[in-house]
C-alpha cells in the first residue's frame, strides 16, 4: 500500500513540476557533463519524463536498475525503445548511437517478467565488426569501390529551419500515429521512401499503456541539433533528393565533385551541386520561370529538360534560404491567381491577386478587401482607359527575352552528371560477401539490413557499410 501511495506521489509531483523547472532550466547553463558520460531523456509517459546520466560503457540493464529504483518498479518489467526496436540489456550506450539529450521510451510490462527472457522484437547492436579488417583485405577492387568504407554514409538529409538555418544530416525516427509517443515495436523495417513519407503504410505495436496504436509514423530528426536541451527536432523537414556523393557524381553545371548534391527524379537522374541549385531555381525565380504543375504546385523541371522530371517535394526550395523562399511561396500564389484566370494590381508595392469575370477589362484594386484602391486595364494592366491599349515597346521586349531563357546546361556535361550511370559503373551487381563469412549475398529489395544466407552464419550486416549492423545504420541510413 505503501509503495503504491509512494508511485502515486512521484506521479503528480513529476507533473506538477516539470514542465516548469524544463522552462527555467533553459536559461541557465547545461550542467558539466563528463567526455565518457551522457544525458539521456526517458519517457514514461505524456507527462513523467527523466533526465539521467550514465556512462557511455553503461548498458542498458545498469540504467533499468536505476530507474527501477526510483520508481519502486520490478527491473524485470521495464523495457527501454530506442527507434522502433527494444534495447537488450547487455546493450552499451556507446553502441546504440545515442546521443546528448537522445530521448528513449520506457514502458513497465508484465510480459517481461520471466527471467532472462528474451525481448519480443530486438536489434543487433553495433559493436567493432569481428573479422572486419580481414574481411576488408579479401575485398576485390570492384567490391572495395561499392563498399566505399571511408566516405560519409548519411543517406538523409534535411532542413532544418531552426537552429541551423541549413541542410544537415537527418536521423530517422518512429513514433505512434494515434499517440505520438516513441514506444513502439515495428512489425518490419521501411526499404523505401513511400514507406516512411505515407503516414499508416507500415505497422507494429505501441506498448504505451491505454492505446493500443497499429500503425506507425516516422519523422526525421536534425542530427547536427540532436545535442541542444529542449529543442523540438520533429519539424525537421527530410529533403529526398538529396544525397551524399559517395559516388563522386560531377555537378550538371560546374562539373565540381562535391559532397551532397540534389539528383533530380529523371529517368537520367542528372546530378546537381546545392549551390548550383540555389542559382538555378533564383533565375527562374527572377524571370518567374517557375511551371505551375496541377498536382505539384509551383515546381521546376530537371534543367536538362527531361520529361517526368518535376521536383514533387517543393520543400527542396527550402534551400534557396528564409527570404527567397518566401519570395517563391508569394509568386507561386500569385500565379495559382493567374491560372485561376485572375490578374495581379500592378500598382508598385501592391500586387494583390484578383479574381475577376472573363469579359471585364475595368478592374478595381479594391481597398476594402486590403488593395490599394487603384483601377487597371485587364490587358495592358495600365491605368483604366476607354480608347484601345497602347502596348510598352520596352514591355514586350523583355517578356520576349523572358519567354526564350533558359538555364544554360552543356550537352555532354550532363551526359557525364547522372547518377544511374555512376551506380552502374560503380556496383556492377545486386550481391555482396558478407562481411563475417564471406558467402554471397543478395539484395533485393530497398533495405539496408542483410542477414547472412548461409544457415550457419546469420551475421546481420548494413549493405552500404559492410560492417555489422547498428542502430547508427537505422538512422542514418536504413534504406536507400
Amino acid at each position: 500500500m505503501a509503495a503504491s501511495f509512494l508511485r502515486w506521489l512521484l506521479y503528480v509531483l513529476a507533473s506538477t513540476f516539470q514542465r516548469p523547472l524544463a522552462f527555467l532550466r533553459r536559461g541557465w547553463p547545461p550542467p558539466h557533463v563528463a567526455m565518457d558520460e551522457v544525458t539521456i531523456n526517458v519517457q514514461f509517459s505524456t507527462n513523467l519524463a527523466i533526465s539521467v546520466t550514465v556512462k557511455r560503457d553503461c548498458t542498458v540493464k545498469a540504467m533499468k536498475e536505476r530507474l527501477a529504483s526510483q520508481l519502486d518498479v520490478p527491473v524485470q518489467e521495464l523495457r527501454v525503445i530506442f527507434a522502433g526496436k527494444e534495447l537488450r540489456d547487455d546493450a552499451y550506450f556507446k553502441d546504440c548511437n545515442i546521443e546528448e539529450y537522445t530521448t528513449v521510451h520506457a514502458v513497465r510490462s508484465a510480459a517481461c517478467a520471466t527471467p532472462g527472457a528474451e525481448p519480443v522484437v530486438s536489434a543487433e547492436m553495433c559493436c567493432a565488426p569481428l573479422g572486419g579488417s580481414l574481411a576488408k583485405a579479401q575485398l576485390t577492387e570492384e567490391e572495395r569501390l561499392a563498399s566505399t568504407a571511408e566516405v560519409d554514409k548519411t543517406l538523409f538529409f534535411v532542413y532544418c529551419k531552426s537552429p541551423c538555418g541549413r541542410v544537415e544530416p537527418g536521423k530517422l525516427r518512429v513514433r505512434c500515429a494515434t499517440c505520438g509517443q516513441g514506444c513502439f515495436l515495428l512489425d518490419r523495417e521501411p526499404s523505401c521512401w513511400p514507406d516512411v513519407l505515407e503516414r499508416g503504410r507500415l505497422g507494429g505495436r505501441c506498448e504505451q499503456e491505454g492505446c493500443g496504436g497499429r500503425l506507425a509514423d516516422f519523422f526525421f530528426k536534425c542530427a547536427s541539433s540532436n545535442r541542444l536541451e529542449g529543442h523540438d527536432q520533429r519539424g525537421s523537414t527530410v529533403l529526398p533528393l538529396v544525397r551524399c556523393n559517395f559516388l563522386g557524381v560531377p555537378c550538371l553545371s560546374c562539373t565540381d565533385v562535391s559532397r551532397i548534391v540534389l539528383v533530380f527524379p529523371c529517368t537520367s537522374s542528372h546530378v546537381i551541386c546545392l549551390e548550383c541549385f540555389g542559382t538555378y531555381c533564383r533565375s527562374r525565380l527572377d524571370e518567374r520561370g517557375f511551371v505551375q504543375h496541377p498536382q505539384l504546385g509551383s515546381t521546376l523541371p530537371c534543367p536538362v529538360g527531361c520529361d517526368d522530371s518535376f521536383i514533387q517535394e517543393t520543400h527542396h526550395f527550402c534551400l534557396l534560404g528564409p527570404e527567397q523562399y518566401q519570395r517563391y511561396q508569394r509568386f507561386a500564389a500569385e500565379e495559382f491567381v493567374l491560372q485561376a484566370g485572375g490578374v495581379l494590381c500592378p500598382q508598385p508595392g501592391c500586387g494583390q491577386g484578383i479574381l475577376v469575370d472573363l469579359g471585364c477589362t475595368r478592374v478595381t484594386c479594391e481597398a476594402a478587401t486590403q488593395g490599394c484602391g487603384f483601377v487597371f486595364c485587364r490587358l495592358c494592366l495600365q491605368g483604366h482607359h476607354l480608347g484601345p491599349c497602347i502596348r510598352d515597346e520596352e514591355d514586350e521586349a523583355s517578356a520576349a527575352l523572358g519567354s526564350v531563357w533558359a538555364y544554360p546546361v552543356d550537352e555532354a556535361q550532363a551526359r557525364g552528371s547522372r547518377w544511374d550511370e555512376a551506380s552502374r559503373l560503380t556496383v556492377r551487381s545486386t550481391t555482396k560477401p558478407c562481411p563475417m563469412c564471406r558467402t554471397p549475398t543478395e539484395r533485393d529489395g530497398g533495405c539496408m539490413h542483410m542477414i547472412c544466407s548461409r544457415s550457419q552464419c546469420g551475421f546481420q550486416w548494413c549493405w552500404l557499410c559492410q560492417t555489422e549492423w547498428s542502430r547508427n545504420c537505422m538512422g542514418a541510413h536504413w534504406f536507400g
